[in-house]
């Protein structure tokens, strides 16, 4: 079913359109060339500042973020569904909103100079971040739950990949911030954390994706309209 692919194609999609705005960059000598994930010579904002990469860029993100709502919406259903005693999916669903506005906020301002707009495009940025992370920890940690008292084995492994997945990004958070403390230049250490953050919680969706399809999930359009006479 085409629907239960989205959280696939939400997983997919930016890391691709990433990937192939930063081969641009540095093909067109604006970017430098290495393994961002190794080496940390640029940011992933960066690959999204110049072009030709910048129009890649926004013509993956800013309909990723139509896709993150419909993913949330649709996962804060899915849990229901599933365990309707469940609280979480309200929290999944207005956090969830709250990253994917934020993105929007922060495609919309990237590459600009001025000081207001340098400020909105950190803001978008921080709360996309923030508001994606505890989305997907809050729906892990529901799913672990639910999975858990259920005896279910196959969700339960796809919760605990779901919860070291959105994990590690706060470990790699705290790490960040040590060694901004400690160094003298931490931006290369930071824009590895920062590649590898996002990589991470890209795999997130493609585990969702998966627990979507371990529960046979999908969506029906009913009406109860009668038949004008």
């Amino acid at each position: 079913m085409l629907v239960r692919a989205l959280p696939l194609l939400a997983g997919v999609a930016p890391v691709t359109g990433i990937t192939l705005a930063y081969w641009l960059g540095v093909s067109n000598d604006v970017l430098p060339s290495c393994n961002p994930y190794l080496d940390g010579c640029t940011s992933i904002s960066a690959t999204g500042r110049y072009m030709p990469g910048s129009l890649l860029f926004r013509a993956v993100m800013l309909p990723q973020s139509i896709l993150l709502i419909v993913v949330w919406y649709l996962s804060a259903r899915w849990l229901r569904a599933i365990a309707p005693t469940s609280k979480a999916p309200v929290a999944v669903m207005l956090s969830g909103l709250v990253g994917a506005l934020s993105l929007v906020l922060y495609v919309t301002f990237l590459g600009t100079k001025a000081p207001f707009y340098e400020f909105m495009r950190r803001f978008g940025i921080y709360l996309y971040f923030l508001g994606t992370a505890t989305a997907q920890l809050t729906l892990a940690v529901a799913l672990w739950r639910h999975a858990s008292h259920s005896a279910i084995l196959s969700l339960k492994r796809n919760a605990g990949a779901m919860l070291l997945l959105c994990g590690l990004p706060f470990v790699l958070g705290v790490l960040n911030l040590v060694l901004k403390a400690v160094l003298e230049d931490a931006d290369s250490a930071e824009n590895r954390i920062e590649w590898i953050s996002a990589l991470l919680m890209q795999g997130y969706f493609v585990v969702l994706y998966l627990a979507w399809r371990a529960t046979g999930f999908s969506v029906q359009v009913k009406t109860d309209l009668s038949p004008i006479r």
